[in-house]
């Protein structure tokens, strides 16, 4: 019969050969193992050095070319919207940075800017369609006939951009007759905010985009409220750009959302780099270009058509305007 002490040794011998075992498989991997560890440490650290490098490159030439661009603004600019009016209209989220930037190169370029509107979150938000619907429709010019179909931003940008724009080059600067009652009435429903007189109808509008993405699931709808703004303004006008930086034209951004939209991408020009001077420049030749008929998606993002215009517009300040939309 097998006793206690037999199964106590046998016990000892199993951990002893555990033990041994442990101590020859470290001591025989442990000078492998190790090297092999540094080795892909020293890896990374030079690869990571060589990235930083390459980044700290990159920024100093994306620097240096923005320096560049922003002393030689005014010439490249000059005299592109010469005598031209501009209203300026801001989708909720938009920085003052890059409006006031975009307005600037504007005034640079010889244009005067009317106004400013800015529509607020309630003018953009689906759960109050009912209500910009009803408020536009109470608003609206008489002469105003909507669309069979329209949406209540559809109506909202049509009623708000014949107060603020106009394709007649006889009315430029002067009011329609029931322009300021209209923006009274927006204002009063808390849909936009105003600064300055775009009530005296501008030519041209630069709408200008946030640079975050509208989130959660109404925000293919706030975008599309935006986009029907964007082609409301070119319609009463000759000519309007959407303008914003990048991450606008990525996705759920709303220059995206505009380019996706055949019907809004052939008549609205869009611009996604105005966070660089170069974009800003851009924004004006875009509009340069609506004027003359055209329209184009410039930038760095998907959907382009190019960086800018090409060829380059040419300055003038006796272009010839038609009473048609610019895109």
């Amino acid at each position: 019969m097998i006793d206690f002490r037999y199964h106590l040794v046998s016990i000892v011998a199993i951990f002893l050969a555990l033990s041994v075992g442990i101590v020859l498989g470290t001591t025989l991997l442990e000078d492998p193992v190790i090297k092999a560890s540094e080795t892909l440490a020293n890896q990374l650290r030079e690869g990571n050095d060589e990235l930083r490098t390459q980044v700290d490159a990159l920024q100093k030439r994306q620097a240096g070319s923005d320096a560049f661009v922003a002393a030689d603004t005014a010439r490249l600019v000059k005299d592109m919207l010469a005598g031209k009016t501009v209203v300026m209209v801001e989708a909720p989220g938009t920085t003052a940075n890059t409006r006031d930037a975009i307005q600037e190169v504007i005034a640079e370029a010889g244009a005067t800017v009317t106004g400013r509107v800015t529509l607020t979150e309630r003018y953009t938000d689906p759960t109050q369609a009912v209500f910009v619907d009803k408020l536009a429709t109470g608003a609206k010019a008489a002469e105003t006939v909507f669309p069979d179909g329209a949406s209540a931003h559809d109506k909202a940008a049509d009623v708000l951009a014949g107060a603020i724009v106009t394709n007649d080059p006889a009315q430029v600067g002067k009011e329609h007759a029931a322009g300021p009652a209209i923006l009274d009435a927006f204002q009063r429903g808390g849909l936009i905010t105003v600064a300055d007189e775009p009530a005296k109808r501008a030519e041209l509008a630069v709408l200008t985009a946030p640079a975050e993405a509208y989130t959660g699931e109404t925000a293919d709808e706030q975008a599309a409220a935006v986009v029907a703004t964007a082609l409301g303004l070119d319609e009463a006008g000759l000519g309007t750009v959407l303008a914003g930086p990048q991450t606008s034209a990525a996705a759920g951004g709303v220059v995206a959302a505009l380019r996706e939209d055949t019907a809004s991408m052939e008549k609205v020009s869009t611009v996604d780099t105005v966070d660089m001077p170069m974009g800003r420049v851009v924004v004006v030749y875009a509009l340069r270009e609506q004027l003359s008929g055209l329209t184009g998606q410039y930038g760095i993002g998907p959907g382009v058509t190019g960086i800018a215009p090409t060829p380059t517009p040419t300055p003038s300040a006796t272009t010839a305007t038609t009473a048609t939309s610019g895109g």
